[in-house]
């Protein structure tokens, strides 16, 4: 019998495996999702992709569920005090948890268990958050039927473990490919939501988005999870009296290149409808998560980004209130990571990749 030390191992070392590979994020999660399976049990689940600086949800990969709920989940973790939500998760500073563990044992606290889980037979969720010290790369909620008892603390910990392993994995995926190809700049869209979340109207630019951006669980008026996520928290500002508070998040295209959302109530009202503005991401919006993609820390960011701006190591250095040394130090720290040589290198690598996603 494999004991829990090896099986975690074993997963471990598959995860581990999955960083050669450069599969599309749907496929990197259907493969994490058979490794956890293998370690934790559970009957059914959703993984997501999120904006790595806001961890806003845009993306949804999901098995065994309804996907005429998916609006109303949204709605529930946007807008409701629910006891486990993937923001209260972070707030937590815990990578895992479940509602069984935070409810007391009393997962019939929550609505969302009341109105949606235990309607569906279960009886316990696990979420997860896959954060590095860089960004949020991703998320995930995994469901177990009611009759195979909650998710055990031994089993916490183990997703606990594995979650920053993951974490970098997605991070990684979120790098730019040097050389893609170009298929012109995408122009601006919009779509219209309705007060549920259905599809309202869309510019011909906007249908075509949508259909590129088709989900393994689609939500059922077939909207991204992205445009729901944005304008359920528009919805949700304007509710609880932060209407001037951004409602914007940015998705990854399936070409590759970096979107940003923008969300507006077009009644005034959390209850009426929401236009969603679609836009190509500018440079300074795409070039961050390249960066972040790279495990760059704050300030190396900071530098590299002067580095793409063409500023000479002593400009850096005032700018930034450091010593020329230092940031010596940091482009040394930069190269290393992203695996150039020299600034020529780098500038190359964010112009192929990064900037060329960004294009206006």
């Amino acid at each position: 019998m494999v004991t829990r030390p090896a099986a975690e191992r074993a997963a471990l070392a598959r995860i581990r495996a999955l960083s050669a590979t450069r599969a599309p994020l749907p496929d990197l999660f259907g493969q994490l999702n058979d490794i956890l399976a293998g370690v934790v049990g559970f009957d059914a689940g959703c993984w997501h992709g999120t904006d790595p600086a806001t961890g806003f949800l845009t993306s949804t990969v999901a098995e065994h569920l309804d996907p005429a709920r998916f609006e109303r989940a949204a709605y529930l973790e946007l807008w409701t005090p629910e006891p486990l939500t993937f923001a209260r998760l972070r707030q937590s500073g815990r990578p895992a948890d479940s509602l069984h563990r935070v409810t007391g044992g009393r997962p019939g606290t929550s609505g969302r268990f009341r109105e949606l889980l235990a309607a569906d037979g279960f009886g316990d969720e696990l979420r997860i958050v896959f954060d590095t010290p860089t960004g949020r790369w991703g998320a995930a909620a995994f469901m177990r039927a009611a009759g195979r008892g909650p998710f055990t603390a031994p089993e916490l910990g183990l997703v606990e473990r594995l979650s920053p392993h993951i974490g970098a994995l997605l991070g990684r995926s979120y790098r730019p490919v040097p050389g893609g190809p170009d298929t012109g700049a995408p122009e601006p869209a919009v779509a219209v939501l309705g007060p549920t979340g259905r599809l309202v109207s869309a510019d011909p630019r906007a249908e075509a988005l949508i259909a590129r951006l088709a989900e393994a669980l689609p939500a059922a008026s077939g909207v991204p999870t992205g445009f729901i996520v944005v304008a359920e928290h528009a919805r949700g500002a304007a509710a609880t009296g932060r209407a001037g508070v951004p409602s914007r998040s940015r998705i990854r295209g399936s070409d590759g290149r970096w979107l940003t959302l923008h969300a507006s109530l077009l009644d005034g009202r959390p209850d009426g409808h929401v236009a969603i503005l679609v836009t190509p991401a500018s440079p300074a919006e795409a070039l961050p998560v390249a960066l972040m993609s790279y495990g760059l820390t704050g300030r190396e960011q900071e530098v590299a980004l002067h580095v793409a701006r063409g500023r000479t190591t002593r400009d850096i250095a005032a700018r930034l209130t450091l010593s020329p040394l230092t940031v010596q130090d940091h482009l040394k720290a930069i190269f290393t990571k992203t695996g150039v040589r020299s600034r020529r290198e780098l500038l190359a690598l964010l112009m192929a990749g990064a900037l060329a996603d960004a294009r206006p």
